[in-house]
Formats: structure tokens, sequence, C-alpha cells
């Protein structure tokens, strides 16, 4: 599995640069996928996102689909595009810490 190194810590990243193992999510990779996306600064509404992800994934083992993210943070989908230019299944779900989602990256 290949690795990618960022503010000193080392991560496992599949083919599609998702981290290895949820467990391993950390400040550092947020940061890391931040600057992957091309974002600038994380606000209120990324963390939203990033918070519910996170405790849907921790709940239901899976990512949420996207009406269901939209729905719960109240955020449309464009907006969330807005905010992930990748989109909610790579640039959310990744930056979450979450594995890839199926049929969506």
């Amino acid at each position: 599995m290949p690795e990618v190194e960022f503010m000193g810590k080392t991560f496992g990243v599949d083919e599609d640069g998702f981290i290895d193992s949820y467990e391993n999510w950390s400040a550092e990779w947020v940061q890391l996928v931040k600057k992957e996306e091309g974002i600038e600064e994380l606000n209120d509404e990324h963390q939203k996102v990033i918070t519910v992800l996170r405790e849907y994934y921790e709940k239901n083992g899976i990512a949420p689909m996207v009406r269901v993210l939209s729905k719960v943070t109240g955020f449309k989908l464009k907006h969330i595009y807005e905010l992930f230019p990748s989109g909610p299944g790579k640039g959310a779900c990744k930056m979450a810490g979450l594995p890839k989602p199926t049929g969506c990256v």
C-alpha cells in the first residue's frame, strides 16, 4: 500500500488516495486533503459536513447517500460541491477519513 507523508505523519493510502484506516484519521490528514482539494480555509460548513459524515459512518458503517448528507447538513448538493470541489464522495468522504464510497468515485 502506498504511503504519503505530511506534517511529520505518514499515512497509508489506497490507489485513489483514501486513508487506509478510519482509525488513522487526524487533523494532519484533514490538512493534507484540504491542500489536495485546493481549499484555502476550512470553515464551519466544511466542519459540519465532516462531522456528519464521521458520525453517520460510526453509526452505520458506511457513508451516507448524498441526499441524506444534504438533508442532515441542510446544505443543497450544489453547495456541498462548492465546499468540496471534487464532490461529497471523493472530497468530503476522503477528508473525513471514510473508506472510498462504492459507486461514487
